[in-house]
């Protein structure tokens, strides 16, 4: 019964060495980068990549983490109709992020839950992608290159993450923002019908 069970799950798991390379190549990440996130050896990554490494749950849930994907995602999990998005908050440096999108690759959505005193003194950094930020509640300082600015609740930024930034948070109390992030050039375009001009009825 075992050797049945095992049987069925084979296609599942040999698709997971391709799907988990095309999810690193996509956010061009080298295996000692991921390595150096996960904690899991560069040869362990190589052999799971290729199929000559058997998933386990051990393996899989830092990489899920590191890819920003859900679990099912690498297992490809058969799809249930739910379009809800079951939203599980991680940790990442003090700052509490909520995913609100489950597609890989792509402009991903989140909210972010920055803590009293969060990012002061932090080192700007610089990344690969382009982000936008909309300020729901609270202060959120943005230093952008030389630029060193507070947005307040519904002022938003868009900018290219090559450009060394740091956010904080500048209030008293929790500030909550969404951010949509994506591949580099691939950026949020807003829509809106264009200002009048003075005069105009």
């Amino acid at each position: 019964m075992r050797g049945v069970a095992d049987d069925d799950l084979s296609p599942v798991l040999d698709a997971v060495g391709p799907r988990l390379r095309a999810l690193r190549q996509r956010r061009d990440r080298t295996l000692a980068d991921l390595a150096a996130e996960t904690g899991i050896s560069v040869s362990t990554l190589s052999r799971l990549e290729a199929g000559q490494r058997r998933p386990t749950l051990e393996l899989l849930l830092p990489l899920a983490r590191a890819h920003q994907v859900a679990l099912d995602d690498l297992v490809d999990a058969p799809e249930t109709g739910d379009p809800r998005v079951r939203a599980r908050p991680v940790e990442r440096g003090g700052m509490t992020v909520v995913p609100l999108t489950r597609r890989p690759g792509g402009i991903q959505a989140m909210k972010l839950l920055l803590p009293v005193g969060y990012g002061v003194g932090a080192e700007q950094r610089t990344h690969e992608g382009y982000e936008w930020l909309y300020v729901l509640d609270g202060r959120l300082r943005l230093r952008l290159g030389l630029h060193d600015m507070v947005l307040v609740p519904g002022e938003a930024a868009e900018f290219d993450t090559r450009t060394p930034h740091a956010m904080a948070n500048a209030g008293d109390d929790v500030c909550e923002a969404l951010g949509l992030m994506g591949p580099q050039g691939e950026r949020a375009h807003l829509r809106a019908r264009p200002a009048r001009a003075r005069g105009e009825s």
